[in-house]
């Protein structure tokens, strides 16, 4: 590859003083926009942090290059009865300190992640419990029929008991403190997996070394040293990329693809990502926490919502900010996953007359303020989304005051250990298990106290009759009614303006020539799949 030379001043070049050109053909470095919220794998629910992980610690399942599932520290499952699955476990695994892998661990774990600070009670919630048979046989009992269970066991890393008893880490960290000043495992890992931490610096650098000791030594990567460096700045990343000094980053801006392809020794990697990006209202408090509206919450008034929803030029946003990139969406998830029907996937037209004549009729004709969170360093182009809706709702009489922050600050805030602390909103979501009752289970239902279910519906929707469909969703194995079930939901969450659903962003990777990396349509990169020329 041929390097170029280049000056960044001030704080562009701070980043890129992190970084170091690779060493050997086995020294792979990438770049995202943000860093990993953690090392401890049940605080944050979040796709990049997971799939960091996902190359140090293990399910019993795990997805493959194309996202098929495949076995890892189970062999074997079999379903006894329809709420109990018994799993073989893999033998003779190892996790990086040495200690043996057995089924207390997963026991644990499971138990670790119902935790008061884990992001992940709405998966551990899907649990009843885990009976130990042997050391390597186990029984899970789920409450209800879930033929998507083994899906839902992707994200479920197994922790080390006897390591975090040791280190008084038995329960997990909330995203408010991860990676900072919070438990032992927020900065140290000992997982399964074909990685381990040598070193980590929040914010800074992230250093991963092979573990030779891995129990598979199929994998394809010949990759033996890891640099991942946060970069922010879009620019310095891409530039990092054209000079030379970096392998990978994501995401690359959509206007400079066809930069990227024109370039010397680097390309655009490009597809479909499962992720939709939407808004979310506070629709549970009787007063909104950041409003001009004293008194009453105006978004619990389905008007309201709908003049949001309508006031929005979805396709404005995607061919000026997105470039054309993204594709426009009527529903909370995308065609990739299980449950989709194009048929059901009709976007509120923008309707910018509507919006106003709705806000009147509820008795905002004079609009009203109302804060609107957002991160700045999550998804593609997230902050310029936020300030091109902020731009159109004003158009139709609200005014919204931003707060744009990092994501560190931003899940801080508005997820559930923060209370919630939101009255509008934007958020992602890529469901980990690729099915539909993903959604259903974290984002449509109505939240209960324990944070097990709709642990992620930020503004507390709630439609009892969506809960009851989303108990069929969850068991029904007939494709036919359980597809019916998806889309009357789908129809009432429209309806109501439940959310407002924007679009599905695209994967957005840069690579240098050479450098063989499997692109996945959850955007997770897998390193087992990375192999350097």
């Amino acid at each position: 590859m041929k390097l170029k030379s280049f000056i960044i001043a001030g704080a562009s070049a701070l980043a890129l003083g992190a970084l170091s050109l690779p060493a050997t053909a086995q020294t792979f470095t990438f770049a995202f926009q943000a860093d990993a919220q953690s090392l401890d794998p049940h605080s944050l629910n979040e796709t990049f942090t997971l799939g960091l992980l996902g190359n140090v610690y293990e399910g019993l399942i795990s997805y493959d290059k194309d996202m098929n599932k495949v076995p890892t520290l189970a062999v074997g499952w079999e379903v006894l009865t329809p709420t109990k699955w018994r799993f073989d476990l893999r033998q003779g695994v190892k996790f990086h300190n040495g200690n043996d892998f057995t089924a207390e661990d997963v026991v644990f774990t499971w138990e670790r992640m119902g935790s008061e600070g884990s992001d992940q009670k709405t998966l551990a919630g899907l649990l009843e419990n885990i009976t130990i048979i042997d050391d390597y046989t186990i029984e899970i009992d789920t409450p209800i029929p879930n033929p998507t269970l083994l899906n839902d066991l992707v994200t479920m890393y197994i922790m080390d008991k006897e390591w975090a008893v040791a280190n008084n880490a038995t329960e997990s960290s909330s995203p408010a403190d991860a990676g900072r000043d919070g438990s032992y495992a927020t900065s140290n890992a000992n997982g399964t997996g074909p990685f381990m931490v040598e070193s980590r610096q929040p914010d800074v650098k992230t250093v991963l070394v092979r573990n030779e000791n891995y129990w598979d030594d199929s994998i394809p990567t010949n990759v033996q040293r890891v640099e991942f460096t946060p970069i922010s700045q879009a620019a310095t990343r891409v530039a990092a990329l054209l000079s030379g000094q970096i392998d990978l980053v994501y995401p690359v801006p959509v206007q400079d693809w066809s930069r990227l392809d024109n370039a010397d020794g680097v390309k655009a990697l490009t597809g479909p990502e499962a992720r939709t990006i939407f808004l979310g209202m506070d629709q549970s408090r009787d007063e909104l926490l950041y409003s001009s509206v004293k008194g009453a919450n105006p978004f619990k008034d389905p008007r309201v919502r709908h003049a949001f929803a309508f006031a929005i030029d979805v396709n404005a946003i995607k061919e000026t900010i997105m470039r054309g990139a993204a594709t426009p969406s009527g529903l909370m998830w995308a065609p990739q996953i299980q449950g989709y029907n194009a048929e059901a996937n009709t976007p509120h037209p923008f309707d910018p007359d509507k919006a106003r004549s709705l806000l009147a009729e509820a008795g905002y004709a004079d609009g009203f303020t109302v804060t609107m969170d957002c991160p700045n360093d999550r998804y593609v182009n997230d902050e310029k989304i936020c300030q091109a809706v902020a731009g159109m709702l004003a158009k139709v009489g609200v005014t919204i005051d931003l707060l744009a922050q990092p994501k560190s600050q931003y899940f801080a805030k508005v997820l559930a250990q923060g209370g919630y602390d939101t009255s509008f909103y934007l958020l992602g979501w890529t469901p980990g298990s690729m099915d539909v009752f993903n959604v259903f289970n974290n984002l449509l239902a109505c939240r209960n106290e324990e944070g097990t279910v709709g642990g992620f519906n930020l503004g507390g929707y709630c439609n009892e009759r969506i809960d009851e469909l989303g108990r069929i969703v969850a068991s029904e194995t007939d494709v036919a009614v359980r597809q019916a079930a998806i889309d009357e939901a789908a129809q009432i969450l429209k309806d109501e303006a439940g959310y407002i659903p924007l679009f599905q962003q695209p994967l957005s990777w840069g690579v240098r020539d050479g450098v063989s990396v499997a692109q996945r349509a959850d955007n997770v990169l897998d390193l087992r799949n990375v192999v350097m020329p």
